[in-house]
């Protein structure tokens, strides 16, 4: 299994996720919603006046951007993510170098907390998915994901619409992407909550695997709150 966070509250959709989607033949078996609080953390004994460079994940500096813009002459440096950021910077000797973090890793390399809270909202969450290789659907499943391609023809996306409307299934989110190496093409990314046990739902799966260009289920769960 694998963890992913696919979209935050005040950030939108991490969209290097959906690309990878795309690329990968994976599906998504569960979900969840997490409350993110960022701090802004340094080396023991660090103080925030001598911050020069902040490292933390780009969806982590959108999501405290108007703590971030509140700084003078403090360089933003995107990495991989939140904890590489942290493991770093714990490791300065300059006393100059900060990270945008969690509190449990401020407790893993015994850093010191500068500021807390520093996100730009205070509801400010973020969905992950957990997939998995192999296709699995766990009893209680109510959201569906497929991601298509539609044929580029007036009225190909407001039919697809339709046929889920006419069925009950509640349109939850819908992302676009544009596939690369292609001439404007877009990959459509579709939530709906429907009970995996609505068997209309899925004729209509069967009937648009025919009728659109590029077709993958990417699995029935249920989410977690």
């Amino acid at each position: 299994y694998g963890i992913l966070p696919i979209e935050n509250s005040s950030a939108g959709s991490v969209n290097e996720i959906y690309d990878l989607l795309i690329k990968y033949d994976v599906h998504i078996v569960r979900s969840t919603r997490v409350r993110i609080d960022h701090l802004l953390l340094g080396s023991k004994g660090m103080k925030v006046e001598n911050v020069k460079t902040i490292y933390s994940h780009p969806q982590a500096i959108r999501q405290c951007s108007h703590y971030l813009d509140s700084l003078k002459d403090v360089q933003i440096i995107p990495c991989e993510n939140t904890a590489i950021a942290a493991s770093m910077v714990a490791k300065d000797t300059t006393g100059t170098m900060a990270s945008i973090s969690s509190r449990s890793c401020a407790e893993l390399y015994n850093m010191s907390v500068l500021a807390e809270d520093i996100q730009n909202f205070d509801s400010n969450h973020t969905r992950f998915i957990c997939i998995t290789k192999d296709l699995k659907i766990y009893p209680g499943a109510d959201r569906t994901s497929i991601m298509m391609v539609i044929p580029n023809k007036p009225g190909k996306l407001f039919s697809v619409l339709s046929r889920f409307s006419a069925v009950g299934a509640n349109l939850v989110k819908l992302e676009s992407r544009p596939i690369p190496n292609s001439d404007f093409e877009f990959m459509f990314y579709f939530d709906m909550s429907v009970s995996v046990y609505d068997n209309a739902f899925f004729d209509i799966l069967e009937q648009l695997k025919d009728e659109c260009e590029y077709f993958h289920y990417l699995g029935s769960y249920s989410e977690v709150m």
